[in-house]
């Protein structure tokens, strides 16, 4: 068998590392995710993961930017919170402590699509 040699890091560098979502946290999105794509609303997603940041962005087309994205900076956890909520414009429209209260906006929406 070989030998597995780790790259060399910088100095003053530990691991590098990544910014992921938890379990529960993953299936609280893709649950809003599939409830989209029933309502006929959503039909594609990326999910990007960081140093800084993990996102998940959801789109109407694969071609287009992203309607939504749903981002997780651990960072900003006391501060004003780590979830964030950005539209297309890029623009902040909820920032929160909690995942939850993140998602409202979007899920109230999904309510408006679903009566409507």
């Amino acid at each position: 068998m070989g030998v597995v040699t780790p790259f060399p890091l910088a100095p003053g560098q530990g691991r590098p590392g990544q910014i992921g979502f938890d379990r529960p946290e993953l299936m609280r999105i893709l649950d809003l995710y599939g409830r989209m794509v029933a309502a006929g609303h959503w039909r594609d997603y990326a999910i990007d993961l960081g140093r800084e940041a993990a996102v998940f962005a959801a789109f109407r087309r694969a071609a287009e930017r992203p309607e939504y994205r749903i981002e997780k900076r651990p960072a900003l956890r006391s501060r004003q919170g780590m979830w964030a909520l950005v539209n297309e414009a890029g623009a902040v429209l909820k920032r929160g402590h909690e995942l939850g209260p993140v998602l409202a906006p979007v899920e109230r929406r999904l309510m408006k699509l679903v009566e409507g």
